[in-house]
């Protein structure tokens, strides 16, 4: 595949306009949508509330003036493509696109739609909401430095005011994420499952926000029977909030918590006080239906919700407790990271200076049966795959949570790619 077009190219700047040109949607005025006052107490405890939909008549649904934004993903961005809603635009984009650029290969003229369209829906629900969008990277750019930053700059020029850039959790997502926050532009730095990625995440990269996916690791204990599942997920977040307001003490960092893949109205009750919510609608409905008492929405973030593993489950051999803590080995590492310049820094850079210091399982790396083990397994990994390596030392659990959610995203990302071939 060429090279990701520049961010200041005729290119970027044709996509650009052609993608403003291309959304109708009137702006509207989040002083036009009722106001809740549940969630007003909800945002005093110091939780900004946003929905994790791309589903516009799902957020219409819930919509109160207490909201500031929607989360996309390539999941969630997929599903609204599949709709065929924006199946018109996709000849006109790939007709602009070649008369741009009269030599465009195909693989980069599929990702170039597909970047077209995640901009104009996350432009459309920015209109539609008065609110922030977070709209996320190609899973291709996974692992290119340049790629990501080009494209980061790309969102962030079509909609600066709304549009806050999601970057994966990988060795380059860390360095692109740090040069584009040297850009001032905003970052949701994406598919975190643990206090300790959060620390290095917001010591090398210090995008705005972190993510801790807290469902799928409380899915991930229950599925391999290694314990109940409850409160692991809410614990990793806990931990990974207290993580972050340290950084911000000792060091002036800013990055805030996100709780992410929320499962329940309840996860909404235990974590009251967290930086932000991304809730699925399901979850925010749920919270409604249970409208808590006034006195119980109070700031719970000193909280550290108690975990129970199973009696067969080798928490210490396995540090099943890596998605809570951090450790002064780990923190030496994540500084020793954060000394690299992301201008001249690889990958592979960041992989060493971590390993150098004695973390070199965050970032397990696979063979190609592995990948497609992982990729088939699907967003919860099957312990008995990974067991062995994690024991090893070369793999930790949250590095293969995040690696098996990236190749989730992946496959979702390769539907939607497929339906743009299929119009083209």
């Amino acid at each position: 595949m060429q090279p990701a077009p520049r961010h200041d190219s005729p290119l970027a700047k044709a996509v650009a306009r052609f993608c403003l040109d291309h959304v109708t949607t009137p702006q509207q005025k989040r002083a036009g949508y009722p106001s809740s006052e549940l969630w007003a107490k909800v945002a005093k405890t110091g939780t900004a509330l946003w929905l994790d939909t791309g589903d516009v008549s799902a957020a219409k649904e819930l919509w109160v003036r207490e909201f500031e934004a929607l989360t996309t993903n390539n999941t969630l961005l997929n599903k609204e493509v599949q709709k065929g809603i924006y199946d018109a635009l996709v000849p006109g984009a790939a007709k602009l696109l070649r008369e741009v650029s009269p030599g465009i290969d195909q693989g980069r003229l599929v990702q170039e739609i597909a970047f077209v369209l995640n901009a104009v829906h996350g432009l459309m629900l920015a209109r539609t909401f008065d609110a922030d969008v977070s709209v996320e990277l190609h899973t291709a750019t996974a692992d290119d430095i340049d790629a990501s930053y080009q494209y980061g700059k790309r969102f962030h020029a079509i909609c600066p005011d709304r549009f806050i850039v999601k970057v994966p959790l990988t060795p380059c997502g860390l360095l692109a994420a740090r040069r584009l926050h040297e850009d001032k532009i905003r970052l949701n730095f994406t598919l975190g499952f643990s206090a300790r990625q959060n620390w290095l995440i917001a010591a090398l990269a210090r995008p705005d926000w972190c993510n801790v996916f807290m469902g799928r690791i409380n899915a991930f204990i229950a599925d391999n029977k290694l314990g109940d599942g409850l409160n692991a997920g809410e614990k990793a977040t806990l931990a990974s909030q207290r993580g972050l307001r340290r950084l911000a003490k000792e060091q002036g960092l800013k990055t805030k918590q996100i709780g992410a893949s929320m499962r329940s109205g309840q996860q909404c009750a235990d974590l009251l006080g967290l930086d932000t919510f991304t809730m699925p609608t399901a979850a925010a409905k749920e919270f409604l239906k249970a409208n808590p008492a006034p006195a119980t929405i109070v700031d719970k973030t000193a909280n550290d919700p108690a975990v129970t593993f199973a009696p067969t489950a080798d928490v210490k051999g396995e540090r099943l407790d890596c998605f809570w803590t951090i450790g002064k080995q780990f923190e030496a590492a994540a500084a020793a990271a954060a000394k690299l310049d992301p201008n001249k820094a690889s990958g592979k850079d960041v992989l060493a200076a971590l390993a150098a210091n004695g973390v070199g399982d965050l970032f397990p790396s696979f063979t190609t049966d592995e990948a497609a083990r992982l990729t088939k397994e699907g967003k919860i990994p099957v312990h008995g795959t990974w067991q062995a390596r994690v024991k090893a030392g070369t793999a930790s659990w949250d590095g293969v949570l995040t690696a098996a959610a990236l190749a989730s995203f992946t496959v979702d990302q390769q539907a939607l790619d497929d339906r743009i071939q299929k119009l083209l």
